[in-house]
């Protein structure tokens, strides 16, 4: 992102933005990789999203017996606020993060996603 300094453009890095490593099915991030292509996003985004729709509905009904077999490694960056509460959701849930996020995808709105330039934002 970019903030003005003095009237002057500076580079900085977003410090609200953490890494974060989980296991997610890669049916799922098939998905989301071409709902990003085709809406002009991120994937991190799209799940951004959809995270805080789940969020705001407050349940998940999620059956652990039916956990995708496909599951592969996963990196990106993540919101530090919102992780912190999907992980306090996940406990409350009594669920892995990764299945909260695989769940968050049926709640992501399109019209309300950030687009792939949002990371060079001027604040």
């Amino acid at each position: 992102m970019w903030k003005k300094v003095n009237g002057q453009l500076i580079h900085t890095t977003d410090t609200s933005r953490v890494k974060f490593r989980t296991n997610i099915s890669k049916r799922t991030l098939d998905h989301l990789e071409s709902l990003a292509k085709q809406y002009n996003t991120h994937i991190n985004y799209l799940i951004e999203n959809g995270l805080e729709n789940l969020i705001s509905v407050g349940y998940i009904s999620y059956n652990k017996k039916m956990r995708p077999k496909d599951r592969i490694q996963y990196k990106t960056t993540y919101n530090d606020k919102l992780l912190a509460r999907v992980k306090v959701f996940a406990i409350q849930n009594e669920l892995n993060i990764n299945d909260i996020i695989e769940c968050s995808v049926d709640h992501i709105n399109l019209e309300t996603i950030k687009d792939r330039h949002y990371k060079h934002r001027v604040e």
